[in-house]
């Protein structure tokens, strides 16, 4: 049993939370969210708390048990206030811009890169074009959008450009002048013995 799915939701004064037909709808002032509870999971809300539980004769079915309060939780959150992903974008002359629904990125190819912008997702740029940050209510709507833009250009290892998650640290690998340099100066001294 999980030890996460026994934990009660605090649901805020600003949420609504209703329970119909295996279905979790939650109203915020940010919007409305939904999700279908699994089979052999229940949720109920009583005293201004949502538990989800293990219905009962579901013995085999206690897998997604702490899946679904998590995200049930990830929801009363996001409709409070906001997720966010922050991007960056380096390398010589890339940049992105945001145009109605559309985001355009430079991504040193021989062609822009246009994606949609899903539906209750923003983003923005900042003014120089190189930090992009994606906002929303779905957690996880704004973690695959991100890691979508970011599989677009993957931050290579010897100069760090592409695209990376902002604090993300990118292990730098030597190249083949500092490679070559240092077995050098080794064989060197190796040869003077």
């Amino acid at each position: 049993m999980s030890r996460i799915g026994k934990q009660p939701i605090i649901v805020p004064e600003k949420v609504k939370v209703r329970v119909e037909n295996k279905t979790v709808f939650i109203e915020g002032p940010l919007g409305k969210l939904n999700y279908c509870l699994p089979d052999g999971i229940g949720a109920a809300v009583a005293g201004g708390k949502l538990t989800v539980a293990v219905e009962a004769g579901a013995e085999g079915k206690s897998a997604l048990f702490g899946t679904s309060r998590a995200r049930i939780n990830n929801m009363v959150t996001g409709v409070t206030r906001e997720f966010e992903k922050v991007l960056e974008i380096s390398g010589v002359g890339f940049k992105g811009a945001v145009e109605g629904s559309k985001i355009t990125m430079q991504l040193g190819f021989s062609h822009p890169v246009i994606l949609d912008i899903p539906q209750g997702i923003k983003m923005s740029f900042d003014p120089k074009q190189v930090v992009l940050t994606i906002k929303g209510i779905d957690k996880e709507a704004v973690g695959n959008i991100a890691a979508q833009i970011k599989r677009i250009k993957k931050p290579e290892p010897y100069k760090g450009t592409g695209i990376k998650y902002q604090g993300e640290h990118i292990i730098r690998k030597a190249g083949k002048t500092a490679a070559g340099a240092s077995a050098g100066a080794g064989g060197g001294a190796a040869a003077k013995k």
